[in-house]
C-alpha cells in the first residue's frame, strides 16, 4: 500500500510539533498546559464573584460577563505564563537541558498525533466513508487515526453535552433547602385555639379567656 496524501500530512503535522516542542523544551510545554488550565479555573471559581462588581460598570449583564471572564483569564494566564518561562528558561540552561529538549521533541510528535486524530474525527463525522477521497481511505495512517480516535471517544461520558451544563449550572442548594423545609403557616387550616372557639360557640358553651 503506497504512502497517500494523508500519511505525509500526519508526518508533516507531528515533525513540525515535535522541532517547536523540541525548541521550547519538555517542561516550558507542560508549564504552558499547567498556565492554561490555571487561568481556565482561576476564571472558572472567580467570576462569579467578581461579576457584581462589573454589572456596577456595566449596563448589559451578557457584557459584564464577557469582561469578567476575559479579563480575569488573560490577567491570570499572562502572570503564571511569566513565571513558567523563567521557570522552563533556568531548566534548559543547565546541565539537564539536553534531555529537556529530548522529551520535548517526544511530546510534541505525541502533541502532533493528537492534533491529526481530532481532526480525522471531525472529518469522519461530517463526510462519509463513501463519499471521503482514495489518499484518506487507503492511507496506511488511517487505522492508528481510528483506532485512537476510538479510544480518546472511550473516555468521554456518554453525554458530554448534558454533564457540562450540569456542572456549570447555577444552582441554590442552600435557599432550595430552606424553602422546602420551612412549612407555609398558612396551610393546614385554622389554629387550635381558634378551632376550639368555634367549637364552643357551636355547642353554646361560653369561650374561655
Amino acid at each position: 500500500m503506497p504512502i497517500t496524501l494523508l500519511d505525509i500530512i500526519v508526518l508533516a503535522v507531528m515533525l513540525l510539533s515535535g522541532l517547536l516542542a523540541m525548541i521550547r523544551g519538555f517542561m516550558r510545554e507542560i508549564l504552558s498546559i499547567a498556565a492554561w488550565g490555571t487561568a481556565a479555573l482561576t476564571t472558572l471559581y472567580a467570576y462569579q464573584k467578581l461579576l457584581p462588581t462589573a454589572k456596577t460598570y456595566f449596563n448589559n449583564d451578557t457584557i459584564a460577563t464577557v469582561a469578567v471572564i476575559a479579563g480575569v483569564f488573560l490577567v491570570t494566564l499572562i502572570v503564571v505564563s511569566i513565571v513558567t518561562v523563567r521557570i522552563s528558561d533556568m531548566i534548559l540552561d543547565s546541565r539537564i537541558g539536553a534531555l529537556d529538549r529530548t522529551l520535548g521533541f517526544l511530546f510534541g510528535l505525541a502533541r502532533g498525533l493528537l492534533i491529526m486524530v481530532v481532526t480525522f474525527l471531525f472529518f469522519a463525522w461530517l463526510v462519509p466513508d463513501k463519499q471521503q477521497p482514495d489518499w484518506v481511505r487507503t492511507a496506511k495512517s488511517r487505522a492508528v487515526l481510528q483506532s485512537t480516535g476510538d479510544w480518546l471517544l472511550s473516555l468521554l461520558p456518554d453525554d458530554p453535552e448534558n454533564t457540562i451544563l450540569k456542572r456549570f449550572k447555577k444552582t441554590k442548594p442552600d435557599e432550595d433547602q430552606q424553602t422546602d423545609a420551612v412549612p407555609d403557616s398558612n396551610d393546614g387550616g385554622y389554629a387550635k385555639s381558634a378551632r376550639d372557639g368555634m367549637k364552643s360557640l357551636i355547642d353554646g358553651k361560653p369561650v374561655a379567656r
